[in-house]
Order: C-alpha cells, then structure tokens, then sequence
C-alpha cells in the first residue's frame, strides 16, 4: 500500500499511538502517556494526526500543534518497516494544510541533533535548521502530586 488513511487521532487512539511511539519515535517526552496524549486531544482535536494502513495499523504519526500565532510539528514518526513509501510527506502536507487553514503562516520543528535520518526528511520537504535560535527548556515539576497552579489576576 502507498497511500494510508490520513486522519486525526481519537481518544480510543492512545494506547496505539503511545506503543508505536516507543518502536518509532526517536527520543521520549515526560508527555509519553496516557494522560499526556490524551490532555493533547481533547484540547485540540486536530493535532495529532495518524497515517493508518489498510489493515487498521498504525505507520505514522505527526503533531501539529497551533497556538494561535505559531505553528509548531512533533513526534513526525513513520513505522521502521513503512519508510521511504511517502508517509512522512503524507502527514507533513496534512499538518502544513491543518496550519493554513487555521492561518499560521511559517511551521517549525523539533528534530533531535542526533537524528541524521530525520534531517533528510525534513530538508527534503522543505524545511531548514536554524542554527541562531536555541531551545531552553524548563520541566515542570510536580509539588505534593499537583502540578502547581496558575494564578493570574487582572
């Protein structure tokens, strides 16, 4: 097959989605579970997209995320035995149409350093490594078994 169903994930999605990404994925989030994935849906129905087979299994994965001002692509993932049939072009013209039809205007993506097979992917559809921006990261921790709250006042 060379053309997989192309959709968004429902929530009877996330054991699926959480087991290919541990045998495609390259890399793990603290948002790998079932919890993570499942917060993602139910706050943006269209993000996470699936590229399923005829059989019903699984062989791709991207998210794309849209805050309202930028346009942000995730766990890009196709199954190690499907590569190189055009699934990842699948599912990145799928989110680049989801960021234009929601208005985004430019789409970036996180690509791990060390994953020389997904800078191929990426430079071959288009996109380009920044090399002047830097991503700093802050874990958010949990206090007492809650996340801590945010209080805003106006």
């Amino acid at each position: 097959m060379t053309d997989p169903h192309i959709r968004p994930a429902a929530r009877t999605d996330l054991d699926a989605v959480l087991a290919f990404w541990r045998t495609a994925a390259e890399g793990t989030s603290i948002s790998d579970d079932p919890d993570g994935v499942d917060r993602l849906i139910a706050r943006d129905p269209g993000a996470l997209i699936l590229a399923v087979g005829r059989d019903g299994e699984l062989v791709g994965t991207v998210i794309a995320g849209f805050d309202g001002w930028r346009c942000h692509l995730y766990r890009l993932a196709v199954h190690p035995q499907r590569r190189r049939q055009g699934i990842g072009s699948a599912l990145l013209a799928a989110a680049e149409e989801r960021f234009v039809r929601l208005g985004g205007r430019r789409a970036d993506a996180m690509v791990l350093v060390r994953n020389e097979r997904a800078h191929h992917t990426w430079s071959a559809a288009g996109y380009g490594p920044e090399e002047h921006w830097r991503r700093w990261v802050k874990p958010l921790t949990e206090r007492g078994g809650e996340f801590p709250l945010l209080v805003l006042y106006s």
